[in-house]
């Protein structure tokens, strides 16, 4: 009888410290919740902010204005004030990059002795030409006009096509590259005419001094990432990957893709009255809601269903400078042996061969010279802005085989940030061969003091699009990091797979 109360009252205590225990676990299990409940709502992204501010006025008398709304609305007033912060901290963000961007140019590196140019390694000269009035001069004719030998009263673009040389388009802080940068942005645009071939829409814009720039139209939104679903030769071209791109390669240090800037144009003043292209002019139209549009004559994307528009009539586009005319400096397109198949089944060779690279070293023109590393260089630099779309690629003629590639059309840039393309890397992967100040100048971008985003930043901030909004957003520019990373990975995954002396790491400067 002892027994069975003491067996009970055990029953009894167990079953009253289960309870406890529970409603302990409970009580904390709901304090828990109420902590981890959200009670901010959450901030708008930096591109945003910046692209709001871009639209308002920050005159001292519109932030008066502003601050008499606001006044008695706490709410107002700290958006007001949440939105300034981010606007401080980017604008010290942006500074910070441009002393980055100072001391980066700066740096040895960057600086390499070199000799002075000879002759022969330039594209083009002032050609002496003997005349009876003229018997002490030498001009030059570049589409019949005449320019006299004195440098200083070239224009910009002739400046910078008389500085084209077998390694670079244009040496190292140029000066003549803020003349020219003016002249594409500012200049009065005096004739419009759509460029013949490729597959999507461009023209050709001129000057009152006779250079021509390459004008790309905004086609979609800078944020806007391409469609997970679409081929990468479906995508649509990006202004902004245009300049983005040149702004890209001269970071890097390569200088082969022409000067391109940011401009906002008139569909009407600057194109559609002045354009002498009857085809293009045909194309003109007014969209329901009173935009002007043009859609132009190409292989894709050029219809009324893909029309490029004004608001109403402001375009923006991307202008970057024409290289010379092919009657004075002829260029050879190359095939790229990583071409992609280009087809939605079929894969090509390098995708399928293990030692593909070493047959493509044993044909020329990579078989000597110069040409490989110079194309793992654009790998690289294809890579770091997800570029797919690089089946062929253009050298001067004059050079021959020692000599840079021209890194040429570059609108399917920037696609995607949120991915990484691994396989634009299997050049470098498969053949483990890289130019020397190449991977120097990367490790030291992937330094703190020259972290790449932030000098990507600065460098974009100096366009003049980027007073309407950021040309690359910051998932575009932590993208860059990132990629930076994995190409220092795979050289150093070359380095151990191979020994020291089977890897080879070229030596040459340029």
């Amino acid at each position: 009888m002892i027994w069975r109360l003491r067996s009970r009252s055990r029953t009894i205590c167990l079953s009253l410290a289960v309870v406890t225990a529970s409603l302990y676990l409970l009580l904390l299990l709901a304090s828990h919740s109420v902590d981890l409940q959200p009670c901010d709502a959450l901030l708008p992204s930096k591109t945003h902010v910046l692209r709001d501010l871009a639209h308002q006025n920050l005159s001292p008398a519109g932030v008066q204005d502003s601050a008499a709304t606001v006044h008695g609305n706490s709410s107002n007033r700290d958006a007001s004030s949440e939105v300034r912060g981010h606007a401080d901290q980017a604008r010290k963000s942006v500074e910070s990059g441009l002393s980055k961007l100072e001391a980066l140019f700066n740096h040895p590196l960057y600086n390499l002795p070199c000799p002075p140019i000879p002759e022969e390694d330039l594209l083009l000269k002032v050609r002496p030409q003997v005349e009876a009035s003229e018997t002490n001069s030498q001009i030059w004719s570049d589409k019949g006009v005449p320019w006299s030998s004195n440098s200083g009263s070239h224009p910009p673009w002739l400046q910078f096509h008389l500085g084209i040389s077998r390694w670079q388009l244009y040496p190292h802080q140029d000066p003549n590259m803020e003349l020219l940068v003016q002249q594409l942005a500012k200049h009065r645009i005096v004739s419009a005419v759509q460029k013949s071939g490729g597959t999507q829409l461009k023209l050709v814009m001129s000057f009152p001094n006779y250079g021509q720039a390459l004008f790309k139209p905004m086609k979609q939104e800078r944020d806007e990432e391409t469609n997970y679903n679409l081929y990468y030769f479906s995508d649509f071209e990006r202004h902004n990957a245009e300049i983005a791109a040149f702004h890209l390669d001269r970071i890097l240090g390569y200088r082969r893709i022409p000067p391109a800037v940011g401009r906002l144009v008139d569909v009407v003043k600057e194109i559609k009255n002045v354009t002498t292209d009857r085809k293009l002019a045909r194309t003109f139209f007014t969209s329901p809601v009173g935009s002007v549009c043009f859609y132009g004559l190409c292989s894709y994307y050029c219809s009324t269903e893909h029309a490029v528009c004004g608001h109403p009539t402001g375009l923006e586009a991307s202008l970057a400078v024409m290289l010379p005319d092919l009657s004075l400096a002829k260029r050879r397109s190359w095939r790229s042996p990583w071409r992609r198949s280009y087809s939605r089944s079929k894969l090509a060779k390098w995708e399928t061969q293990s030692n593909y690279c070493a047959k493509v070293k044993k044909t020329p023109p990579y078989n000597e010279g110069t040409r490989l590393v110079d194309f793992m260089d654009m790998v690289i630099l294809d890579f770091l802005m997800s570029n797919m779309d690089r089946h062929h690629y253009e050298t001067f003629e004059k050079f021959g085989n020692y000599t840079f590639l021209l890194h040429l059309d570059n609108g399917r840039a920037f696609g995607r940030h949120s991915k990484d393309e691994s396989s634009i890397l299997a050049p470098l992967e498969q053949c483990c061969r890289i130019r020397r100040s190449t991977w120097l100048r990367l490790r030291l971008l992937s330094l703190p003091q020259y972290r790449l985003s932030d000098i990507m930043r600065a460098s974009l901030s100096q366009d003049p699009l980027h007073r309407v909004a950021p040309l690359l957003s910051d998932p575009h520019l932590v993208a860059l990091d990132r990629r930076l990373k994995t190409v220092l990975e795979t050289v150093d995954h070359c380095q151990r797979r191979l020994s020291e002396v089977c890897f080879i790491v070229s030596w040459l400067q340029y």
